[in-house]
């Protein structure tokens, strides 16, 4: 196998621009294949040309450096199309999720000041509406779908007239503000630049032993920093091709593995648990799969994959949308199920890559085995938030960012998540990681999903509820789940409260709000108290 290194150095030098990066991959043989949708298979020659044509399209109706185009769609070629074809221009995506309704994507439409809105038939009506209070108002194009008073992508591009193209964008220009998921507040804007895009997909070359030969599968959403600057600037870099689907299907994952001929997937821990949980009736033997990278990754998931699918690699890392690709499980081990992994290499080693350290509360540094808070310094991390200067200042501790997370480090090296710090529940003066109690109690072969949260107690201090979502046709009792607990579980980490529940509240990278389920008055007394076995509180 070809290392990664040599596999980067395979390709023309390029100035780590969108464009360059194209224009290097595409020079040895235009004729290859690099991206595939649908029916459509686009050579990396082709897509070239498509980017150039689609800048001139934007520039002719004014869209210039530093200008926000936002997205509201579904995964499609266009979309990607369009995202190089901005960054040639030097200007910016803003990718929104086509699931939002009027008040988040206006939020987000309204704060990134969005020239132009490219969406589809099926979210037009949401977006006109989110654009109505906007000081400046938008202009619109349809990726798919029709409408008789919005103008197509592609017949924009068919009408455009040539022309010139203005200087290209450099390295250093925003080319994305991706906005999270806004677990408390308002979303924040995460403001990428290009060469951070190309870096994180050179690291991820190395982090899954990506070869021109492979076929990446996306099946995650472009709207998430896994899918674009894992997946497609994976593939990117590697001078490989990547199959869009337009969103994840359970039902059809196997048959479209197989269809395609996909080599790699990445996935996250819903997708992991669904397909760890489906029927083996739907599964297709025969596929080329042999890679799968994703967040985090349980021993259900990893068993899965690893011995009833067939696939060679299963490897977990840890990145947030600031930090792209922070650390990872190293390619070929040792490796450890339920790690973070080590900090993330480049293929290149004299590039100063990702640093960890952990810390207590006065930015003193830990040793291993003591839980402290994950800093974090790489190349690649956010070049702010939009609008924002307090807020990016509050990131980051001397170049250090400052990600929110509670971890330890074994002396072997490896990084083990904890907590996130908001999701501490202090009860009788001990600490207790809700994600700790959320993945024991979502390995219940009942449980689809869980989410334990902090709730009052009388004697002060918290009291454990979780939520819990049982798996379609099986009937979960709350003292099923205590007796579960007390199995796995130190006596002061079992909950008291159970809620049975249809559905979680999710944010748009399908983590589970608990502030939503914090914020929900009435959750409580819908719980069964473990303490009385049935009797409502």
């Amino acid at each position: 196998m070809t290392t990664s290194l040599e596999v980067l150095s395979s390709y023309p030098l390029h100035d780590r621009t969108l464009r360059g990066v194209i224009a290097s991959r595409a020079r040895p043989d235009p004729g290859r294949p690099f991206l595939l949708y649908g029916d459509r298979t686009w050579s990396w020659g082709a897509f070239e040309t498509a980017v150039d044509r689609t800048a001139v399209l934007l520039a002719g109706r004014g869209i210039g450096r530093g200008d926000r185009l936002a997205i509201m769609s579904t995964n499609s070629d266009a979309f990607v199309v369009l995202f190089f074809a901005l960054a040639r221009l030097g200007a910016i995506m803003v990718p929104i999720n086509p699931e939002f309704g009027p008040a988040e994507a206006g939020y987000v439409l309204g704060h990134a000041e969005a020239t132009a809105i490219a969406c589809t038939a099926a979210t037009l009506a949401v977006a006109r509406q989110a654009s109505v209070g906007m000081a400046k108002q938008p202009w619109f194009m349809l990726l798919e779908g029709q409408d008789p008073e919005v103008p197509g992508f592609e017949d924009l591009l068919r009408a455009a007239a040539p022309a010139a193209l203005p200087e290209a964008g450099s390295a250093d220009d925003i080319c994305l503000i991706m906005y999270t998921s806004g677990t408390t507040g308002f979303p924040k804007g995460v403001m990428h630049s290009q060469s951070n895009f190309v870096m994180a997909g050179e690291a991820f070359v190395e982090r899954m032993a990506l070869q021109p030969d492979d076929r990446l599968l996306c099946v995650l959403p472009l709207f998430h920093i896994n899918a674009l600057f894992y997946s497609l600037g994976g593939a990117t870099a590697a001078g490989a091709s990547i199959v869009f689907a337009p969103r994840f299907s359970a039902s059809g994952f196997w048959p479209l593995v197989a269809r395609t001929g996909a080599t790699e997937v990445n996935i996250i821990a819903a997708v992991g648990n669904i397909l760890a949980r489906r029927p083996r009736a739907e599964f297709v033997p025969g596929h080329r799969l042999t890679k799968v990278y994703g967040a985090p990754v349980s021993q259900e998931i990893y068993d899965a994959f690893h011995r009833d699918f067939g696939v060679a690699s299963v490897i977990e890392g840890y990145g947030m949308t600031e930090i792209p690709g922070a650390s990872n499980i190293p390619f070929g081990g040792p490796g450890k199920i339920g790690s973070m992994g080590k900090p993330a290499l480049h293929p290149d080693r004299t590039l100063r890559f990702a640093e960890l350290r952990v810390v207590d509360d006065q930015g003193r540094d830990l040793p291993d085995g003591a839980v402290g808070e994950l800093l974090v310094r790489t190349p690649i991390a956010m070049k702010g938030y939009y609008r924002a200067p307090d807020q990016t200042a509050a990131a980051f501790q001397d170049g250090w960012f400052v990600t929110g997370d509670l971890v330890r480090r074994e002396s072997d090296g490896f990084f083990h998540f904890v907590a996130r710090k908001k999701d501490i529940i202090r009860k009788r003066g001990e600490n207790i990681s809700g994600a700790e109690l959320d993945r024991i109690i979502g390995e219940h072969p009942g449980v689809m999903e869980a989410a334990a949260i902090a709730v009052p107690s009388e004697l002060g201090e918290d009291e454990i509820l979780v939520a819990i979502v049982p798996r379609s046709g099986v009937c979960v009792e709350p003292a099923e789940i205590r007796v579960w607990c007390e199995q796995r579980l130190a006596a002061i980490k079992v909950p008291r409260y159970v809620v049975l529940a249809g559905a979680l509240p999710h944010t748009p990278t399908h983590r589970v709000a608990k502030f939503k389920l914090k914020d929900d008055k009435e959750l409580l007394s819908k719980a069964v108290d473990l303490n009385t076995l049935g009797k409502r509180t």
